[in-house]
């Protein structure tokens, strides 16, 4: 089997695994900063106001929902190459859409379907991952895929500085449509797990049902502390990804350009803390992992209204990156280790897409909030959902298993 292998003699196969599932989180990064730097733009040339604006990040959330249960499902059922495939085509194929966008109505729709590809791709990607590797390689694994999506949202930030002012916002969501052939090559060289096909060669081939994941009280309550987990993950990210550089835009003063800096210097804190995390997490196991960065995130996030000029911007935005979204390849480890192969890939949609769906809605929620609230305030509630995270992560047995194990 491929997870029996070192870490330091990764196989053709696995290399193939982290290269297809990082172009998946390369494509989506890629979405949700176009819509960060184009928000102002697309403002004006829709006619909506900032509530509407986040809605259209919100919007994503509800197809990433239906698309990540109905994909995991199938995933599950026929394995996680043909899903990774379809999927990514939706994706692609919608992000490009967006250019010929007249309305509000046709740009949602067209975000939607984004959304149900983004929301298929992850738990197929992450599935593949977990049986590839072996479980003390698992956090570092995921960790590295999750870097691929940081690496969409820089090539996004530069291409923003240089395309809205010579082309126009719509030109950004066109590129969209690129990294559809150099995904499609490589998932042509993927095959499905020993893993996966010993699961189905032994006669566990699942019922298409979510019901596993609520078979008992005890897995009831970990499906939905884990969904309460993501739903903080997702908004401290969508909503500091999306609207922070339009904040800080106003102000200090900074351009499209100004902001992209901003950007990258907090994605490169983000790729940092990833890093940092999965190795921890493959250290120490997931309570003191999680448990550190958790708390520590509450405290930067608050911290970064106290910045008064670029520099310090700059610093504080490194510092909440490294800790605030460090942890977002975790979830996808601890998930991976807490279900069986035959749901697994359901497992990972389903409590993402529930996290996303529901913390999808923090954009909105900001833009309502900037409209009668100062910085600070929005900041502090953001604090206060980190805390709430931690409690809850605490509250998790299974996790006390995993941390055994360590």
């Amino acid at each position: 089997m491929e997870n029996t292998q070192d870490h330091t003699s990764t196989t053709k196969a696995q290399k193939w695994v982290l290269a297809s599932t990082s172009i998946g989180q390369m494509l989506e990064s890629m979405d949700i900063s176009f819509i960060s730097f184009a928000m102002s733009s697309i403002i004006i040339g829709l006619h909506i106001s900032t509530a509407a604006a986040g809605m259209l990040s919100t919007v994503t959330t509800f197809g990433s929902l239906l698309g990540g249960i109905l994909f995991g499902l199938l995933a599950d059922r026929f394995g996680r190459v043909r899903i990774l495939t379809y999927t990514i085509f939706i994706f692609a194929i919608s992000t490009a859409g967006i250019m010929f966008a007249q309305n509000f109505i046709t740009f949602a729709i067209l975000r939607f379907c984004v959304g149900l590809g983004a929301g298929g791709e992850y738990g197929s990607g992450v599935a593949m991952v977990a049986e590839s590797f072996k479980k003390k390689q698992l956090g570092k694994s995921v960790s590295i895929t999750t870097i691929g999506g940081q690496v969409g949202s820089i090539i996004a930030a530069l291409l923003a500085a240089i395309m809205i002012p010579a082309f126009g916002w719509r030109s950004l969501f066109l590129i969209g449509i690129i990294p559809i052939f150099f995904a499609f090559v490589i998932r042509k060289n993927l095959t499905e797990s020993q893993d996966f096909i010993d699961t189905m060669e032994t006669g566990k081939r699942p019922k298409v049902s979510v019901k596993k994941l609520f078979a008992t009280p005890r897995l009831a309550y970990q499906t939905m502390a884990l969904i309460v987990m993501v739903i903080v993950q997702i908004a401290g990210y969508y909503g500091l990804i999306n609207w922070l550089p339009s904040i800080m835009q106003k102000k200090l003063g900074l351009s499209v350009a100004g902001s992209s800096l901003w950007t990258i210097v907090t994605i490169i804190g983000m790729s940092a803390g990833m890093l940092t995390f999965g190795a921890i997490l493959d250290k120490l196991g997931p309570r003191k992992a999680f448990g550190l960065f958790l708390i520590v995130a509450s405290v930067a996030v608050y911290g970064i209204t106290f910045s008064f000029n670029g520099f310090t911007l700059l610093l504080a935005s490194t510092v909440l990156g490294f800790f605030s979204n460090g942890m977002y390849g975790g979830y996808g480890a601890i998930i991976s280790r807490l279900y069986p192969t035959e749901v697994r890939s359901t497992a990972n949609n389903f409590i993402m897409g529930f996290g996303r769906a529901i913390g999808g809605f923090s954009p909105a929620i900001i833009g309502l909030l900037m409209e009668s609230h100062s910085l600070l305030v929005i900041m502090a509630m953001l604090s206060v959902l980190y805390l709430i995270s931690f409690i809850t992560m605490m509250t998790i047995p299974a996790l006390k298993g995993l941390a055994a194990e360590e």
